[in-house]
């Protein structure tokens, strides 16, 4: 990866949305909502962000959540992805 996160900022790729619901509906591209699950694809070190500590507790490869409309969106080598702050994390997918 030519990306590398600084201080507490996470590099994450959105996870593609279901194209079928569980009762084996076909949605559209339309239908589909925005995904709201990503893969955590590099963390930074972490360290100290303005002035408090800031341990990292993610790690790649984690499926998380985010707040919706969290982040800065960039495309590198045709990929998109979104660099957010560890605290726009909502949550790790288990």
């Amino acid at each position: 990866m030519k990306l590398k996160p600084l201080a507490d900022r996470v590099i994450i790729k959105m996870v593609e949305a279901e194209e079928t619901t569980k009762s084996g509906i076909i949605l559209t591209a339309g239908a589909k909502e925005k995904p709201e699950v990503a893969e955590v694809l590099a963390v930074g070190p972490g360290g100290t962000v303005d002035g408090k500590e800031v341990v990292m507790t993610v790690k790649p490869g984690d499926k998380v959540i985010t707040s919706k409309y969290s982040g800065t969106q960039v495309k590198i080598d045709g990929e998109e992805l979104t660099i957010v702050r560890q605290g726009d994390i909502l949550a790790i997918v288990e």
